[in-house]
């Protein structure tokens, strides 16, 4: 009686919480065509329109804010890019890149090999994770440095491609340097990518140059005034405030804590947040589901559409205050300024010695 008792009351293990979740695991590629060119069309648009208006007014500023958060919302489609199975969604990567990858300088070789590694459970939180720092383990001003870099990276980004791309080509020195430290979106600027393997050098190089003869036709069109300058203030602007929101939505979909190597997968996922709260918020900085980020670590293939609710089958799967309930913040600004107060500490703790 007390052996049925127990295993009536036990937790369902991982495997069986992933198979409780059946056909969630399914894309649906109606969603995520409606959703991403709807995004990128008002994005889009709300730049165009807002070069129409005096810089600086009130609607100016409402433009441009909407036509950032549309195209942050654009962007963050490359995460789902990443996760799908290659002929999953046919083209959808193809469009991606020419509506929003390459014009923004982020097409999506930049991003998916290192966000493929901080999913390894071996490489989750060490050195070959670009996505990762022990925040918390380090002097509070990284973290500020981390936020203003968003103002640093558009200009970059634009010289990488647009400069330092086409030297590449007769420098081969220059080349294994760009490969290894200019090719990645990760927040570790310490970060060396591993050599590209050949099932991504092709959509590599086709990107890459994509980006810098656009770039180079930008460039040349400023430069006989066939575009006002205002273009290219305007797409820094917008670039600044996709990677400022991005930066604040990463600095919380962590606490960063692990400076000493391999994780466990447990670990890993008490390492990282779901913010359950602040739904209107969330959407905006968060879009595409990420809120639920410890979520995204535990299935990873979980399209985003599915995971709200996944969330709640798994909350009413497991018991009250479970491991999965305890990974749960009600707002953005607890994990945030839980790893602000934890740096602090450290660095005082640091101080004492």
């Amino acid at each position: 009686m007390n052996q049925q008792n127990t295993a009536a009351t036990a937790e369902p293990t991982i495997s069986e919480l992933r198979k409780s979740l059946g056909d969630l695991f399914a894309p649906q590629p109606v969603l995520y065509w409606v959703d991403f060119l709807a995004s990128a069309s008002l994005g889009w648009a709300g730049y165009g329109y807002a070069l129409q208006l005096s810089m600086g007014s009130g609607l100016w500023m409402m433009v441009t804010l909407v036509s950032a958060l549309a195209l942050y919302r654009a962007v963050i489609f490359t995460h789902e890019l990443t996760h799908l199975r290659p002929k999953a969604i046919p083209g959808f990567s193809l469009v991606w890149n020419a509506l929003c990858g390459i014009p923004l300088m982020v097409p999506s070789f930049m991003y998916r090999r290192v966000h493929m590694a901080h999913h390894v459970k071996t490489k989750y939180g060490t050195k070959e994770d670009g996505e990762y720092l022990a925040f918390a383990n380090k002097h509070p001003a990284q973290i500020l440095i981390y936020l203003l870099s968003s103002f640093l990276l558009p200009p970059l980004a634009a010289t990488r491609f647009i400069v330092l791309a086409p030297l590449s080509l007769v420098i081969p020195s220059l080349r294994r340097w760009l490969a290894a430290h200019g090719s990645s979106l990760s927040i570790d600027p310490g970060y060396i990518r591993p050599i590209a393997g050949a099932d991504e050098l092709l959509s590599w190089r086709v990107q890459e140059a994509a980006a810098s003869v656009l770039g180079m036709a930008v460039i040349g069109a400023l430069v006989f005034d066939l575009l006002p300058m205002a273009v290219l203030f305007q797409w820094y602007l917008i670039s600044v405030l996709i990677l400022t929101m991005n930066a604040l939505r990463t600095l919380g979909a962590h606490h960063y804590r692990n400076a000493n190597g391999k994780m466990s997968f447990v670990q890993q996922i008490q390492d990282s947040v779901n913010v359950t709260g602040q739904p209107l918020l969330m959407i905006l900085l968060a879009p595409l589901g990420m809120r639920y980020h410890a979520l995204h670590h535990l299935f990873p293939t979980l399209p985003y559409h599915a995971l709200g609710k996944s969330h709640r089958h798994l909350m009413k799967a497991l018991p009250e205050g479970s491991w999965y309930a305890q990974v749960n913040c009600h707002s953005l600004w607890q994990p945030l300024l839980q790893l602000w107060r934890e740096a602090r500490h450290h660095q005082s703790q640091k101080a004492r010695v």
